[in-house]
């Protein structure tokens, strides 16, 4: 298992800026089928669904809570679902100065982290879907393409960003009457073009106020993902713990472990 590795939020609201806006740039990038040709790999999208199904079905105790389901669905559907959230990245960039006046410091580098961690996301899905030559994955697929590309330290950090948000999302919601607010823009932010944009704010905001308190809901993901990894990098035979037997077997130094950058 990996050393947990906290995010930094005590930058300055000008250094968070900053940081926005080069996310946001290396995301636009990273989508960017000029910039990148395996935007347009055949099996990427097919790639992308079979992870957020295995995500769905490996937290079907979250999913079936009334406490935890709302927020679940968030960082299923929202945070790490199938579906191109590049309107997204547009909308933060065009609204980011608004955004600075009315947004607390805090919730703009949450915001950072949800998009680092998209940005992470999605390179691992452009290099994975080198390794996949045809467009039904299964378990052994995905584990092949998964030890192939697997950069360690990436890969815990992105785990480490699930649980940074939703830590600083579970903080943010305590504040008096912040979920009011993002109420109150959805008729301007509309207006303006950021009425998606302002929705999925405020889904974020009221699934964990819905929650409350999320340590045991952020230790369910961190754990299991935690296992998965460990699992796959080792060649378990049921890396998902579904009950499939997979045929795939990690072989010596097959892992090939990236410097990150």
């Amino acid at each position: 298992m990996g050393t947990r590795h906290t995010h930094n939020w005590t930058m300055s609201r000008n250094q968070t800026s900053e940081q926005l806006r080069h996310t946001l740039n290396e995301l636009a990038k990273a989508r960017s089928e000029r910039h990148d040709a395996r935007n347009k790999a055949p099996h990427l999208r097919a790639l992308k669904q079979w992870q957020s199904d295995r995500l769905a079905r490996s937290f079907t105790s979250l999913t079936a809570n009334p406490r935890y389901e709302p927020a679940a669905q968030f960082f299923l559907s929202d945070l790490y679902g199938a579906e191109d959230a590049s309107w997204r990245d547009r909308d933060v960039e065009r609204v980011l100065p608004t955004m600075q006046r009315w947004l607390p410091e805090k919730a703009l580098q949450a915001l950072n982290g949800a998009l680092e961690l998209d940005l992470i996301s999605h390179r691992f899905d452009l290099d994975m879907s080198e390794q996949i030559d045809r467009p039904r994955i299964d378990t052994e697929i995905y584990t092949r393409a998964y030890r192939e590309t697997c950069d360690e330290a990436l890969r815990h950090r992105q785990i480490d960003l699930i649980v940074d948000v939703g830590e600083e999302l579970e903080r943010l919601v305590r504040i008096p009457l912040i979920l009011g607010v993002l109420k109150l823009a959805r008729g301007p932010a509309r207006g303006a073009g950021f009425g998606q944009l302002q929705a999925f704010l405020e889904r974020g905001f009221a699934a964990f106020r819905h929650m409350g308190r999320a340590s045991e809901f952020l230790n369910v993901i961190e754990q299991g993902e935690r296992r998965v990894m460990e699992r796959i990098l080792t060649g378990h035979h049921d890396p998902f713990g579904f009950g499939e037997r997979n045929e795939a077997r990690a072989q010596p130094n097959a892992t090939k472990a990236k410097a990150s950058g």
